[in-house]
């Protein structure tokens, strides 16, 4: 299987999370989204979309993160991160499509604001309305997450599963994009779990390297 990514993509991340969890062969291949190769006419061949990640399983070409994610569990039998069971399964898909609809866009407006403008040689500051924006909305999702988390280790069931991959890896750029997260204690709490976890470590954008010969 090939993965078509980039190191600091959080949409990325997740898929990578998953694949060193599951001991999952893949093919790292860096798109260069500075240099717009996710804009060019041989990659939108392959994902009309424009973005990464993208995984091609012998051309099975399966875009969207989230999806990535649920089809490396379910290729590899992986019934603590993803449960075949019915109601198991849901509470899990539950909190990824949170994830994928609520969470991850609040987070992306304020990381694009103040970090991918910087990356692609954008003129200007953070907007102030839209880094507003983005604030209010984390701040709404911030609060379920921090109150669903008050009696809990982990998002879903009482374990490490998908959901706690999906919804921790927009936050890798919490320092950088300075997050307003500060305050919610039990979000916390779960967010140092998930960077203690070996695979967050291996992640880590600066170690790609040892992370391609790692799935390789």
């Amino acid at each position: 299987m090939r993965l078509y990514y980039h190191p600091v993509s959080s949409n990325s991340r997740r898929v990578l999370l998953t694949a060193i969890i599951l001991e999952a062969k893949l093919e790292l291949i860096t798109v260069d989204l500075l240099k717009g190769e996710h804009r060019t006419g041989a990659y939108l061949r392959i994902n009309p979309n424009g973005k990464v990640p993208l995984l091609d399983d012998d051309g099975f070409l399966l875009w969207e993160s989230h999806a990535i994610m649920q089809y490396l569990a379910d290729k590899r039998g992986a019934e603590a991160l993803y449960p075949q069971d019915i109601q198991l399964r849901a509470d899990i898909n539950r909190w990824l499509f949170w994830s994928a609809y609520h969470f991850t866009p609040a987070v992306g407006i304020i990381s694009r604001e103040r970090i991918s403008k910087k990356m692609v040689g954008g003129t200007g500051g953070p907007d102030p309305a839209e880094i507003a924006r983005g604030e209010a909305l984390i701040f709404a999702s911030a609060k379920v997450l921090d109150e669903h988390l008050a009696d809990k280790q982990w998002v879903a069931q009482d374990r490490l599963t998908l959901a706690d991959l999906a919804i921790a890896s927009p936050l890798m750029h919490t320092e950088a994009a300075k997050l307003p997260i500060a305050a919610y204690e039990h979000l916390q709490r779960w967010f140092a779990q998930v960077r203690a976890l070996d695979a967050w470590q291996k992640s880590e954008p600066a170690r790609s390297g040892e992370l391609r010969a790692r799935l390789s």
